[in-house]
Formats: structure tokens, sequence, C-alpha cells
């Protein structure tokens, strides 16, 4: 059999440590050290794919510890030229409930310390950040999950905050004030290192609870761990419904804004 012409890569969330049951692992080596885990390569539908659990295979790694670098690389290195990255994440607006799934189209960075860039330097590097995920492969997953009747907002803000710890009240409103609708732990840097790369990234979203800030509510509880991965859970099985849908429908890269994010970056 033939090789398949392309590879398209998962990143597993919390909950998420297994996708495909018939799989390769492959330890991969980068000059960033070891990533989260090995990667599992498998098939769907004659579409090649590379799955890793982005916290290892017992969630052994907290979002400030994972290490995206490493992670992104090894992606890139098992060929994968476009990433999906589903994540949990707490909702800053009423109308976006647990169980929706966000194809988010911004983020913002609130993280601190992390190795964010492959490019230290000797030779300075710029890469265009305005649109920072890949348009070809979010409107994929949107309309992956509009066919399945998965409830999903197209586009949204993603707010990336250090973590372990969750938002305090006052933080949580200053971000449904800035007018931003989710909150993460690991869209950055990782959504950002697969572009500096010039591979093609697109994220879902999965909505676990109202964040701390939207308290008082009717129906809203305060965000816990236990709860978050509760709903996690329960939606699994949606989210791997979405992926068998999406992956087969991901063509090879095109000679898209992330295949090029280089072509002016550079300074000479």
């Amino acid at each position: 059999m033939s090789e398949p012409p392309h590879t398209v890569g998962v990143f597993g969330g919390s909950g998420f440590y297994k996708f495909l049951d018939e799989v390769e692992e492959v330890a991969v080596a980068t000059p960033y050290g070891p990533p989260s885990a090995r990667i599992r390569i498998g098939e769907i539908d004659g579409t090649r794919v590379a799955f890793m659990p982005r916290h290892g295979d017992h969630h052994e790694l907290p979002a400030h510890r994972v290490n995206y670098r490493a992670n992104v690389w090894a992606m890139r290195e098992v060929g994968a030229t476009r990433i999906v990255g589903p994540c949990a994440c707490g909702s800053l607006r009423p109308d976006l409930h647990p169980g929706t799934f966000v194809v988010a189209d911004q983020f913002v960075d609130r993280t601190r310390g992390r190795e964010d860039t492959f490019y230290d330097g000797p030779q300075t590097t710029h890469v265009a950040a305005a649109d920072p995920y890949c348009s070809d492969l979010r409107g994929t997953l949107v309309a992956a999950a509009r066919e399945l009747d998965i409830p999903v907002a197209d586009g949204g803000t993603i707010v990336v905050i250090a973590g372990p710890r969750f938002s305090t009240r006052a933080e949580s409103r200053w971000f449904n004030g800035a007018g931003w609708d989710v909150v993460n732990m690991t869209q950055y840097p990782e959504a950002w290192l697969a572009r500096e790369l010039e591979l093609c990234y697109a994220n879902v979203s999965l909505v676990t609870d109202y964040d701390v800030g939207l308290e008082g509510m009717p129906g809203v509880e305060p965000v816990s761990a236990e709860a978050a991965f509760r709903v996690f859970a329960d939606n699994l099985d949606r989210l791997r419904a979405l992926l068998f849908r999406a992956v087969p429908r991901i063509g090879p890269q095109p000679a898209d804004i992330c295949a090029n994010a280089l072509n002016s970056a550079i300074v000479h």
C-alpha cells in the first residue's frame, strides 16, 4: 500500500489521551528536549493521523510544564503540516454554555515564562500574528460540527492564562469586560509555535464550565477541576465524532498564510 499523501496532527487535551485504536507509536527526539509523549500514527479513511496527548499519557504535565516547542517540532518531524488542537475551556459569556464547541480565531496571551518561539537569534525573525489560526482548517471543523448537530461557535477569542490555578473573580470579570469569549491554559504558545514552523493550526475549544466571573447568574456553579473534567468526559464522544468527520476532509497544506509565514518575517 502506498504512503498516504499528507499527515494531520491532533493534540489531545485534558481527558483526551487516546484517539485511534490501531496505531504505531513513534518516539521523536527534538532539539528542545522530549515531547509530552510518543506520537501515535494511524489512519482515518486513508488520511494519515499523528496523535499526541499534550499533557502526557496520564496527565502528568500541567499546562505550564508542557514542552510546547518539543511537541510542535515532533509533529513536524513525523510529517504533520496541518494540526488540530482540541482543548477544554471556561466560558466568559452567558450564551456559551457547557458542551458548546468554540473554533477560535484569535487568542490573547496572559501566560508568563513559557518558551514561546523557535527564533531566539542570532537571526531576527518577526512572524506576523494578526490571524493566528488557519481559516481553511477552521472552516472544515465548523462545517463538520454543524453536520453533526454539535453546538459550535464559528470564531471567538480565547484568553490563555498561565495556570495551574483558575482565574480570580476580578480577573474573570476583566476578561469578560474586554470582550473575550473563553479562557484556557494551553493554546499559547502551542498555536503560535505551529505558525512559526509554517504549519496550519486550528483549535476546537470545548466549553466545560462558566468561568468564575459569571457566578451569580442562574444555573452558574463555581468552576472546579472535577466539574470541568466531568463535562469534558461527557462530551468526548462528540469530540471524537467531530474529528472523525473532519480529518478525512483536511487536504494537503495549501500555499496559504500559514505555509508562507516566514516570507516577510526575517530581518536581513
